[in-house]
């Protein structure tokens, strides 16, 4: 593979907190990927599933794009950016209301291939 070539793979409006994301990706970022896959296997948070479905795709991307194998990659970046709030009311006592916001995310990933030589 060429040198500084990433590996990507993004997903868009997810509809957990990027706050609730950023502690999950926290236990991933630097590891290989099989690795990482088999940790958010058994992370009871409900923010494991996108994770995990993000750095699956980015790794077959690797697989099918530049024929790298999965042993070989690891997790270069990750991030959690905020999308959009879906606000709405409630009408609560004395006239008053309470507001709701429900958040939304956005989960990009990049791979790299490990550096052999280094090693």
């Amino acid at each position: 593979m060429a040198e500084g070539t990433d590996i990507r793979a993004s997903v868009r409006y997810v509809s957990i907190s990027p706050q609730k994301v950023r502690r999950v990706i926290a236990l991933v970022r630097g590891k290989d990927a099989n690795s990482a896959l088999d940790l958010l296997k058994f992370t009871p948070n409900l923010a494991a599933k996108p994770v995990s479905k993000v750095i699956h795709s980015a790794v077959a991307n690797a697989e099918d794009a530049f024929g790298i194998s999965r042993e070989e990659l690891y997790i270069y970046k990750i991030v959690a950016d905020q999308g959009p709030t879906r606000k709405w009311r409630r009408f609560g006592a004395r006239g008053r209301f309470k507001p709701i916001l429900r958040r939304s995310c956005h989960i990009s990933v990049v791979l790299r291939e490990i550096d052999q030589d280094a090693e």
